[in-house]
């Protein structure tokens, strides 16, 4: 999910700081109350179900939006499940999903993807692995504004050169430490313990005492050049592990998603944010009836202006747009609840990793069901989020 760098949205909602058993904490909850896009006048938001969620941050000139939206999904799960919402490091997983891609890239001999980009599997994966550690114990370097465009230069440069085994035919046996002492340049060394509040872990012990388990985190998606009820490999190019995905019909999709929210699991989101109606810095997200191409300026200019009538998404629609490479594998985001506009329109209420300046919202805008089922490339939840029957189907153990 590689993103795009912007920086946005300044936002005033309530943060609640608190010091209990694991140290310094964090939660913060959006009012019931009406939320007016102030930058254009036009949406009036009231929120309709709320769900703990953390601070927004900003994931700087990364393509690391897989992590930090995964952290805070877990952040989220750990409010749900009342435990202390640990600030967890997002640069704890990019790291440990570096070392695990550049083996893999050397060993298909360049031929998959590497880069910034990875997907959910991914951070779950570490946290299956190598297990979690708060920030404080891994935090960003550089000022706390993650720069990897040098660092996947230098990574990959280095990583096709090893595979050119100028040496002979073999792999040089120092490879593997090379590569890891140049992440460690960049990224830092992994703790391989850590005190927290007055207590000594490991990355597991920790996730085990906080009671994340990455068998509990099911990724779902809804294609029709898979059967459905089964899992797949995704194909999108930030795929780099192959990861599988449960594939389920559209209307079920976003009925996982309603599940969800209903019984206070947040969601984690992939999806295409290159469209015209994705508009972060109005606060929203929507599919217009008509494509850009065909809107007069007048159109275009007021768009984003107030609510308006959005094309009815079809599962065959949909899936068009992802095999005429329309519906890419951009960013990932965090659904943090649901709300309606004036119009009694049902929207997702999302929490981005692209900063907190430069609006009224803060980090947090607004996704029209239409824009959801169009663009959504997956979704990542709880597997007890899962309504019964559909997990039946999938034949997952709640």
């Amino acid at each position: 999910m590689i993103t795009f760098v912007k920086f946005f949205f300044t936002m005033k909602h309530n943060l609640l700081s608190f010091i209990i058993s694991f140290g310094i904490l964090f939660s913060s909850n959006v009012k019931s109350q009406n939320i007016t896009n102030k930058k254009n006048g036009g949406f009036i938001f009231t929120p309709e179900k709320e769900i703990s969620y953390s601070p927004v941050k900003n994931q700087y000139k990364s393509g690391t939006c897989w992590s930090f939206s995964t952290q805070s999904f877990l952040e989220s799960e750990l409010a749900r499940m009342g435990k202390p919402m640990v600030d967890l490091s997002d640069m704890f997983v990019v790291r440990n999903t570096y070392s695990q891609k550049g083996e893999k890239y050397v060993r298909m001999q360049g031929t998959i993807n590497f880069g910034a980009g990875s997907e959910f599997h991914d951070a779950i994966n570490v946290l299956r692995t190598n297990g979690v550690v708060p920030e404080s114990a891994y935090p960003i370097k550089n000022g706390g504004k993650p720069e990897l465009t040098e660092s996947d230069k230098v990574l990959k440069a280095m990583l096709d050169e090893i595979i050119k085994r100028p040496n002979g035919d073999k792999l040089s046996p120092n490879w593997k430490d090379a590569f890891e002492a140049v992440l460690d340049a960049y990224y830092g060394k992994t703790p391989d313990s850590f005190e927290y509040n007055g207590k000594k872990y490991t990355p597991k012990s920790f996730a085990a005492e906080l009671g994340l388990n990455a068998d509990d985190y099911v990724a779902i998606g809804s294609y029709t050049h898979h059967p459905f009820y089964e899992q797949f490999i995704i194909e999108v190019s930030d795929n780099w592990s192959w990861g599988k995905i449960y594939n389920v019909p559209l209307d079920e999709m976003q009925k996982i998603t309603d599940n969800a929210i209903n019984n206070n699991f947040t969601v984690a989101w992939a999806s295409d944010v290159s469209e015209f109606g994705f508009s972060f810095k109005n606060g929203v997200a929507i599919v217009p009836v008509k494509d850009k191409a065909d809107m007069t300026q007048a159109e275009k200019d007021s768009a984003f202006s107030k609510p308006m009538e959005e094309l009815n998404i079809t599962q065959e629609l949909r899936q068009a747009a992802f095999d005429n490479l329309s519906t890419t594998d951009d960013h990932g985001m965090h659904i943090i609840g649901s709300a309606k506009d004036q119009n009694g329109k049902r929207y997702y209420t999302v929490k981005n990793s692209w900063g907190t300046e430069n609006n009224d919202l803060g980090g947090i805008f607004y996704v029209s069901t239409a824009y959801f089922k169009y663009k959504t490339t997956s979704i990542l939840v709880h597997k007890k989020a899962l309504p019964a029957d559909i997990a039946k189907k999938l034949n997952i153990k709640q």
